[in-house]
């Protein structure tokens, strides 16, 4: 069963929240072009490493802390819902 687009936005921002314990963001507050880092939800180099490791558990994505490439993938929910899309092991 192959999921649609919107179905994906709403399990990576349901990911977010929880991996990152944010309680007291819902799933309305994440725009998907906004920034995860800095002014957008403000989330750090810490929550990244948190966040990297829940994607490469639930989707099997491998990513390169140090590359400059996963700093654009986890630039915005987008950035994000393209790198999951790309690189998914089903």
């Amino acid at each position: 069963m192959s999921e649609t687009h919107d179905d994906l936005s709403i399990e990576l921002k349901h990911l977010i929240i929880e991996t990152l314990e944010l309680e007291d963001v819902a799933l309305g507050d994440i725009d998907p072009d906004a920034p995860l880092f800095g002014e957008g939800l403000g989330l750090d180099s810490i929550d990244a490493l948190e966040l990297g490791l829940a994607l490469q558990k639930r989707f099997g994505i491998k990513l390169d802390a140090e590359a400059e490439e996963t700093r654009r993938h986890f630039s915005s929910l987008n950035a994000l819902k393209a790198l999951v899309e790309t690189r998914r092991v089903d």
